[in-house]
């Protein structure tokens, strides 16, 4: 691929020392610039795309108006659609940083996203099958609007839609109360409870000699609630059934406004909570089916979620917040991609890497994160450097790029209108949503060379998760890096749009309380794996986070061993009422359990992703798992074992073949519950039938037990 980066100051009224921005920018084919690169230099860069024969373009160009005319360039040029990328170097650098800032970010952010675009992931889809049957729940209105692109059933719920001006002429009108909603979309189920059955011909009989106010005229129904008498008999065809009756409507989309979805984030095809026009054209989009990018990589053959009916790790149905993820059964986990709205909270809880995003995909997220923290001198290009002109204390920022990104383009627009607005240089990198985020990504940030990281999401606007989503990660990560020598390094931030000054303070109080990291920045390039023969796809949870560590304590001194906060690293202990059953071992998905053949019962501390499953499955109850890191119980502090003895047993030895056969634990605890069942089975035997393995037990049970 032959990259070319194009940079424009929009007519000096971005304040960006061109010749020093196009210094910073490395690893492309040609850099070039201009004041007014979308007229004036266009001459010159469409010269340069023949003469270096480029196939890819990064320009820095916020405006659509003139990215219209970049893509027609590239167009002409007969380059791939999405051949041109753009960086906003205005209202994210330019107008809100002084001039040797905005300069040194510019280049920074052309390099990472050069970075980024080598690992983009091949575009594929996932498709819903649906119909066009929609079910409104209690709002006429909405069933109405609909009611041209759909076929539309208004469920009353209790509600009169007699007097309403509103034309229902193409809408199906259900008695009855919602008391059940199940399914997913293109399959919903809804139960409804009424007290008048099918049978009614809405003669209002009932309506005028039953108690006031207490039935409804469209549709006829009556409310639980009304007192009986012997109206309840005036009915011509016996409709009224005071006991109620209950049917169903199958659909394949629900608006049910007055109800409170399940999943935290709403669900696919499932509306809840006030409706309007968005909620109309979202229906309608839905209407037929829906083929979508596929956003998820998946591998479960890696995943942790439980063996033989036993629950382990639940990571990801926790986190899930579209109600995407399912447990099935009680050790298996499933995922409906349909349903998956990509905000990648399944993917950063993850400890195995059953699960990842596809687009970005951590290792893209890496590698941009590893262009803008990097300043050394490499092919050509230059950077600022910490001390001299430019960014001075290196904060990666994880943003939104919902409404958390709308905000900082807001108040970039504001600055550049005239209002007094600035904030520190950090370091943009783009995320679906701040659910993406988890330990892993900040960890690598830090090892990297980041004095700090800005998780900048929604808070109480997101649309996924709720109200300061990573506010927990923050308290576990800070806690984290405490213990790691590094303090805390971690802070979140929700950018308001009408409120800028309490922006700025925070964003200025963190970068200022931040010290210089004693981690060099450009130095580690993440590989996202700690063995070669480890199965796990590369930039798991795990995996990835623990790299980072190791290169953070290359250059810190921890506070302690153990690593307080990081949720996916466990730590076994074993009691003395361990009977060394294989339970443990066979149960741990990540196979960081062995029992050994002189007894011992080992545990890998490097491995262990803390599922639970051997403390939930072990049948004595003697394991227990604490969460957190150990740095004392990791290979390179142990001589490069990775193995440890977590409990030391003895093996009997058949008295007959010499073998050895099982725990001396697991013996006596069989000879304690069923000794004086089987004693005297063979009583002319040299030794008791327990001292004998499974083979020898046979013929000897054979040979002395009547068998001969």
């Amino acid at each position: 691929m032959n990259v070319g980066a194009f940079v424009c100051s929009c007519g000096d009224t971005c304040d960006i020392d061109l010749e020093r921005a196009r210094d910073g920018v490395r690893d492309v084919d040609v850099v070039a610039s201009s004041t007014l690169l979308c007229e004036d230099g266009l001459p010159a860069m469409a010269q340069l795309v023949d003469e270096y024969d480029l196939d890819q373009l990064l320009v820095t160009a916020p405006d659509s108006g003139c990215q219209r005319r970049f893509r027609a360039l590239a167009e002409e040029k007969g380059l791939h659609p999405e051949a041109t990328s753009f960086v906003d170097h205005r209202a994210g650098a330019g107008w809100v940083h002084d001039r040797e800032a905005a300069t040194d970010k510019t280049a920074r952010l052309l390099n990472a996203r050069r970075a980024g675009l080598e690992h983009e992931a091949a575009t594929r889809s996932v498709t819903g099958e649906a119909g066009d049957a929609v079910v409104v729940v209690g709002d006429a209105e909405t069933a109405a609007a609909l009611a041209a692109t759909a076929e539309v059933t208004l469920v009353a719920d209790g509600r009169d839609f007699h007097d309403l001006d509103v034309d229902l002429s193409d809408v199906t009108v259900e008695r009855g109360r919602v008391v059940g909603v199940e399914g997913e979309f293109g399959d919903f189920e809804l139960t409804l409870r009424a007290e008048v059955t099918e049978d009614c011909v809405s003669c209002m009989k009932c309506v005028k000699e039953g108690p006031g106010g207490m039935l409804t005229r469209y549709p006829v129904d009556i409310d639980p609630d009304a007192p009986g008498g012997d109206w309840e008999e005036c009915c011509p065809t016996d409709a009224i059934d005071r006991s109620g009756v209950e049917r169903t409507l199958e659909t394949d989309q629900v608006v049910y406004p007055d109800t409170t979805s399940v999943a935290r984030g709403g669900r696919l095809g499932f509306y809840t909570g006030p409706v309007d026009a968005g909620t109309v054209a979202a229906v309608e989009s839905l209407l037929g089916g829906v083929t979508k990018p596929k956003h998820l990589d998946l591998d479960l053959d890696v995943c942790a979620a439980g063996e033989s009916s036993q629950q382990g790790c639940t990571a990801c149905t926790d986190a899930c917040p579209h109600d995407a993820v399912r447990r099935p059964t009680i050790d298996s986990v499933e995922f409906d991609e349909v349903a998956c709205q990509d905000c990648g909270a399944c993917t950063s809880a993850c400890p195995t890497g059953a699960t990842m995003l596809r687009e970005p995909s951590n290792e893209r997220l890496a590698r941009e994160v590893e262009a803008l923290l990097d300043v050394e001198e490499q092919g050509g290009g230059w950077l600022f450097n910490r001390g001299e002109r430019g960014i001075e204390t290196p904060v990666i920022a994880f943003v939104c790029s919902e409404r958390a990104s709308d905000a900082l383009r807001a108040y970039g627009r504001r600055a550049a209108s005239g209002t007094d607005l600035a904030y520190p240089p950090i370091l943009p990198v783009s995320v679906n949503c701040t659910d993406t985020v988890g330990e892993a990504h900040v960890l690598h940030a830090l090892a990297t060379g980041a004095d700090g990281v800005a998780v900048v999401g929604c808070g109480e606007g997101c649309l996924h998760a709720g109200p300061d989503p990573k506010a927990e990660l923050v308290e576990r990560l800070n806690r984290a890096t405490t213990d790691l020598g590094l303090g805390e390094r971690t802070a979140f931030f929700a950018p308001d749009p009408a409120d800028h000054e309490s922006f700025v303070a925070e964003v200025e109080a963190f970068v200022d309380g931040l010290s210089e990291t004693p981690v060099p920045a450009g130095e580690h390039r993440a590989t996202g794996v700690v063995r070669d023969d480890k199965p796990n796809p590369a930039f798991n949870t795990h995996d990835w986070a623990l790299e980072s560590i190791r290169v953070v304590v290359d250059h810190a001194t921890p506070e302690r061993d153990v690593v307080r906060g990081l949720e996916t690293f466990g730590r076994m202990e074993v009691s003395e009422a361990c009977n060394l059953t294989p339970t443990c071992s066979t149960l741990c998905p990540t196979d960081a359990i062995r029992r050994t053949g002189d007894g011992d019962l080992q545990f890998s501390h490097e491995d262990c992703v803390n599922c639970g499953l051997c403390e939930e499955g072990c049948p004595e109850t003697a394991i227990t798992m604490r969460t957190g890191l150990d740095l004392s119980r990791l290979p390179e502090r142990n001589d490069g074992e990775r193995w440890e003895t977590v409990y030391e047993g003895e093996m009997a030895e058949c008295v007959r073949c010499g073998k050895a056969f099982a725990s001396r634990g697991s013996i006596e605890k069989v000879k304690g519950e069923v000794g004086d069942v089987v004693e005297g089975v063979a009583p002319t035997a040299d030794a008791s039938v327990f001292d004998y393995c499974g083979d020898c037990r046979a013929g000897l049970l054979f040979e002395h037990g009547g068998g001969r």
